[in-house]
């Protein structure tokens, strides 16, 4: 579970010299806690050697940026860390990169993200969190009505991926069999898995996609719907030099996919290890039963505790120092967002579970900086309004078994997300 214990904690502490992240049964249960004690302690800014299982992937040795200060400072600063090769370890294909926001730096990305933020005005906003209460309500009396479900996927998952096809203006009959696509291609990298699909194969999940994403464009430039999407293809931007500029196909292609993936894994598996945590800390969900004020703080702790992004990668643009380290130009550097938000000298008691953290300056959302998540907000609104409505509805959640996990290993940047959590749900 997310919830491993720091390295003290275990029978065999791990040693720097042990230590191996390209090995995919590190993160089998959960997010290694334990090793990444150990490099905060030891080596901050620690160089991965080369492995085989890195050079399979298309990897190579890279720097591991496990403190939150170094988190930071690297976040902060794309003038030295560019983005453009994309945010997983082996970087994305030459063609995708710097095309989506993710894989841009400033002044491209500066423009694209004042693109994307037309379609989020303070009335959108407000429409989304109407539809968010109105979808928790029928996901959570839909569970309670089955008593004993898979709270990942009828629970955790269903919020978002309803939230960001209302973004996007997918048509409901059409969400279904969109989002199946969207779990084969995020469970694809799993060898262990019924869901491992051989690489060859790939191209065509998310080619199906792509190709959906293009052909909605499409019609929402045909027959303008009052949706994001629809703001989106039409909408404009002056450039600093004054030029009107619009999204490309291309950009928004992209970006759909963007949205359909990161936009619904991400807050499904902060809901879901959000509810692990509340129920291993009876105290935690007995003080958020008896006062709904606290969601705001509650949410931004499952986040923390969750910190659904493993890492990202950012490549030094020229010869850099961090901490002790030197860097060279060219080098790949990942920022490991839950050792982040596990560090003690910016957390107290880091590993414990507190839903009335206050300040709370987790970095699950990427940090601080150009690249900090669009969708942090909605993020926190689902997580907030699910549990409103979970609590509201139920009078007992019981775990009926441990959570599995997909395993992607550090060939993404979502190294392993909870597949599946049975539960039985009592309603008052």
């Amino acid at each position: 579970m997310t919830s491993r214990l720091p390295a003290s904690a275990t029978a065999s502490e791990p040693t720097l010299e042990s230590i191996d992240l390209s090995h995919d049964r590190l993160f089998r249960h959960g997010f290694p806690h334990d090793v990444f004690s150990v490099l905060r302690d030891e080596a901050p800014v620690w160089r991965h050697p080369s492995t085989p299982a890195l050079e399979a992937i298309g990897g190579k040795e890279f720097w591991v940026v496990s403190s939150h200060a170094d988190v930071l400072a690297v976040s902060r600063d794309p003038e030295h860390f560019r983005s453009f090769e994309g945010p997983r370890l082996a970087g994305w294909e030459p063609a995708a990169r710097g095309q989506m926001l993710i894989t841009m730096d400033p002044p491209d990305h500066t423009r694209l993200r004042r693109l994307v933020g037309t379609g989020f005005t303070p009335r959108r906003v407000a429409m989304l969190d109407e539809q968010a209460r109105e979808w928790a309500v029928r996901i959570v009396d839909a569970a309670l009505e089955k008593g004993e479900c898979d709270f990942v996927h009828e629970v955790a998952y269903q919020l978002p991926m309803h939230m960001i096809a209302d973004i996007v203006g997918i048509p409901v009959s059409d969400r279904a069999p969109l989002f199946e696509l969207v779990n084969k291609a995020l469970y694809a990298l799993d060898t262990e898995s019924e869901s491992f699909v051989p690489e060859e194969q790939r191209p065509a999940i998310q080619g199906q996609i792509f190709l959906y994403g293009r052909e909605l464009a499409a019609e929402k430039r045909r027959n303008p719907t009052d949706d994001v999407w629809t703001n989106l293809t039409t909408a404009e931007v002056a450039l600093p030099d004054g030029t009107p500029t619009r999204l490309s196909e291309i950009e928004l292609d992209l970006f759909f996919i963007v949205l359909a993936v990161a936009g619904s894994e991400t807050t499904r598996n902060s809901i879901s290890s959000g509810l692990i945590a509340l129920l291993e800390n009876p105290d935690q969900m007995e003080r958020m039963r008896s006062d709904p004020s606290l969601l705001d703080t509650a949410a931004d702790e499952m986040i923390r505790w969750a910190s659904p992004v493993t890492y990202f990668r950012r490549t030094a643009v020229e010869d850099i120092v961090l901490g002790d380290a030197e860097i060279a130009a060219g080098d790949p550097v990942t920022l490991w967002y839950p050792s982040a938000n596990r560090d003690a000298g910016v957390f107290a008691d880091p590993f414990r579970f507190d839903i009335t953290r206050k300040p709370n300056p987790h970095v699950a959302f990427g940090g601080p900086g150009v690249h900090h998540c669009l969708g942090s907000n909605l993020a926190r609104r689902e997580i907030r309004v699910i549990f409103e409505e979970l609590l509201a509805r139920t009078a007992d959640i019981e775990i009926l078994g441990g959570p599995i996990y997909s395993v992607s290993g550090v060939q993404s940047p979502v190294v392993f997300s909870m597949k599946e959590l049975p539960v039985r749900l009592t309603p008052r």
